[in-house]
């Protein structure tokens, strides 16, 4: 007696071109939708609308001051463009050194808030001790309050350390920055535990393991914060204008505005010094915008 032995009704294979999941992927990228268009029109709109006056900044510091300020206004000069305007500015004021003191001030800003800042945010994010919670909090309530509000007792305690018209009257209020503490404990909190435990079960000391473990993997976010506070160092004017009288020991940006209030309004000279101010920036974003880009996306810091 045979037993019949059943059968199995194969079904046509389906191409993988053809399935359903990657027609749809393929549909997807396969042209632009009227979404991404206008997303696209409405970006370069806005982009266009950032670069003209970088634009005529450029090319107004190229132009002598008659033809800046001549009217109507050209695009290109009668005369052609000339360098007149930077070779002024390089050789008869103090940018050279304003630009030194802008450069070296942030430097130490940058490097001591970074320091501070990664030690802050790795005791908070890994070490348990009375009174965390509420440090936290004060450093998240202490981003609200504006920068201003502190003017005047800052001052008050640079006058008292003697620190008015000195270089560290300009570094050390602005190395104390909570919203990077807040960034980097968030970033710290995201690391495996499990790797710092191994390390301790090996003998290694919680500074060993901060160095050698916690540092290597938090590169791409100490980089962007790096950069972040290079900037706004950079670009800060109210604090060393109220700290500093001394001429020699300003800043770029303090310097350039006791220049214009000294001369009065020359418009090739002034789009010069901007273009000289905003140089170190843009050099900077160039070399570094890959940390900055991975290190946003992958912290998620407008998250936090």
């Amino acid at each position: 007696m045979s037993a019949a032995t059943p059968t199995a009704t194969l079904s046509p294979a389906v191409p993988i071109s053809e399935s359903p999941a990657l027609s749809t992927a393929g549909r997807r990228r396969r042209g632009p939708t009227p979404a991404r268009i206008l997303a696209f029109v409405i970006l370069a709109v806005l982009a266009l609308a950032w670069l003209i006056p970088v634009l005529w900044a450029v090319l107004t510091s190229f132009k002598t001051e008659a033809e800046a300020a001549a009217m109507p206004v050209s695009i290109i000069p009668d005369s052609g463009f000339t360098l007149k305007a930077y070779l002024n500015v390089l050789t008869e004021g103090l940018v050279p050194r304003w630009a030194w003191n802008s450069l070296l001030t942030s430097a130490l800003v940058t490097v001591i808030t970074v320091a501070i800042s990664t030690l802050a945010g790795y005791a908070l994010s890994r070490l348990k001790f009375t009174g965390r919670q509420m440090i936290i909090t004060l450093i998240v309530a202490s981003i609200m309050i504006p920068g201003q509000i502190l003017i005047v007792p800052l001052f008050h305690l640079m006058l008292n350390l003697n620190l008015v018209d000195t270089y560290w009257g300009i570094i050390l209020p602005q190395v104390v920055a909570a919203p990077m503490v807040f960034i980097l404990k968030k970033f710290f909190d995201q690391i495996p535990f499990e790797l710092e435990e191994a390390a301790l079960m090996d003998g290694a000391s919680r500074l060993r393991i901060f160095w050698s473990i916690v540092l290597p993997l938090s590169r791409p976010i100490l980089g962007a914060v790096a950069i972040f506070v290079f900037i706004g160092a950079w670009n800060n004017f109210l604090w060393p204008f109220i700290v500093v009288n001394d001429a020699s020991l300003m800043t770029l940006p303090t310097g350039l505005q006791t220049v214009i209030s000294a001369y009065g309004i020359q418009y090739a000279q002034n789009m010069a010094q901007a273009v000289l101010a905003a140089l170190p920036l843009i050099v900077v974003f160039m070399f570094f915008q890959r940390q900055i880009i991975k290190g946003v996306a992958t912290t998620g810091i407008a998250g936090t």
